[in-house]
């Protein structure tokens, strides 16, 4: 088949890569998109997706402008009115309200696949969008002017720039030969729905245990999804034991806080890691999300991070075009890197300097520790400093993600 043109090329379609592309597609671009996996095409409404994300209130003004987060609401979602997180090491907590911020809420806890499903909903309504899926890719080749994706019996397709989309083993990442920082956290991340004897009260928890931090995050049957970081050796027993055992060590470790918990469906865990890319940027090419940038769970950060890198994307690029620019010249990706590639790192070593701070078992540093966490809680500035970030709505953003808070 002869090489066919469009704008941009995104291999990718998760949450960040369908955010990109629908709002490239808004724009007016013309978009072709690759799935290896295919599109989403059906939704059950009977059973919860054990991976959740903490939707922060700039990605919720993403979702809302793609037209989605009414429908996400009206079908399952959880908005949070409170955080509270506490050291087990220590007498330290924290929390905060939105009362405090004159807000309804700090964010929703969302099933990452019910927000696909709508987005890849909207990608193959789009006059703009051509998807690809279920294929395998052969090559890059880059060009002067264009830039191509190979793949099956000399197919292709050309575009002006090509987007990395692809997550944390990215194909367009390796196939460019970028190179990539990754160190393991030495943990297991164990996933599973829980019923909880006291009601969730709206509320996201965390626990910072020696053995990494564990998190209640309420869902809107009144149930919680809990994401136990923890390491590796301590994950396998706990995998390994039956419901009830499991059950009983998971209140336990939660201290009882919301009474006894019971697991009330399968468990799965995967592995902890970090990674970054030192550039984000190749010749015609770009990397978001995943394929950039890893962080520890702990904060629930990742997708809005990558979800941040699509907003910005889409904004330089769009900002190229209506100033007659070329939207895959290096300068114009560059501005791309510049924009991100400080909060990313920044967000990730803080997360990971928290993951090592409170996983030390030495115990002046936890009583100091204990101390920070409860002058933060004192200190009104500091603590709206950490909310902020926490909800997104501080930094340097996009338009499109600027929320108003009076």
């Amino acid at each position: 088949m002869p090489a066919e043109d469009c704008d941009v090329i995104v291999v990718g379609a998760g949450m960040v890569g369908a955010v990109l592309v629908q709002m490239l597609a808004d724009a007016g671009f013309s978009v072709v998109v690759f799935e290896r996996d295919g599109l989403i095409t059906d939704w059950d409404s009977g059973e919860h997706d054990l991976r959740v994300s903490a939707i922060n209130l700039s990605s919720e003004r993403v979702l809302t402008a793609l037209d989605i987060w009414s429908d996400v609401c009206g079908r399952r979602a959880s908005p949070y009115e409170r955080m509270y997180v506490w050291d087990a090491g220590s007498t330290g907590k924290i929390e905060f309200d939105c009362a405090d911020y004159g807000l309804t809420h700090l964010g929703t806890i969302v099933e990452n696949n019910l927000i696909s499903f709508l987005l890849h909903q909207k990608i193959q309504a789009s006059r703009n969008v051509t998807v690809i899926d279920n294929v395998e890719l052969d090559a890059i080749d880059q060009g002067e002017k264009k830039v191509a994706v190979r793949w099956g019996d000399s197919r292709s397709v050309r575009g002006k720039v090509l987007v990395g989309a692809d997550g944390a083993g990215s194909w367009v990442r390796e196939s460019l030969g970028m190179s990539v920082n990754q160190a393991s956290y030495d943990q297991l991340g164990i996933v599973a729905q829980v019923s909880t004897e006291e009601n969730h009260r709206q509320t996201a928890w965390q626990r910072f245990l020696s053995t990494g931090p564990l998190a209640f995050l309420p869902l809107s049957n009144a149930d919680c999804s809990i994401v136990w970081s923890c390491e590796q050796q301590l994950a396998g027993e706990l995998m390994a034991l039956g419901d009830s055992k499991f059950s009983q060590r998971l209140t336990e470790s939660f201290a009882c806080k919301l009474g006894k918990v019971t697991c009330t469906g399968p468990r799965k865990s995967f592995l902890l890691a970090s990674a970054s890319v030192p550039h984000y940027i190749d010749n015609r090419s770009v990397l978001i999300g995943d394929a950039a940038h890893v962080v520890h769970p702990l904060a629930g950060q990742g997708v809005n991070l990558g979800l941040t890198d699509a907003a910005v994307l889409a904004e330089v690029l769009s900002d190229a075009r209506n100033n007659n620019k070329d939207i895959g010249h290096r300068l114009t990706l560059r501005r791309y890197e510049r924009w991100r590639k400080g909060d990313n790192l920044l967000m990730g070593s803080a997360l990971t300097g928290m993951k090592n701070l409170f996983g030390t078992k030495i115990n002046p540093v936890a009583t100091l520790r204990g101390v920070g966490l409860d002058m933060v809680d004192e200190f009104g500035p500091l603590k709206r400093l950490f909310a902020s970030k926490a909800m997104g709505i501080s930094g340097d953003l996009p338009d499109i993600m600027r929320v108003n808070t009076g």
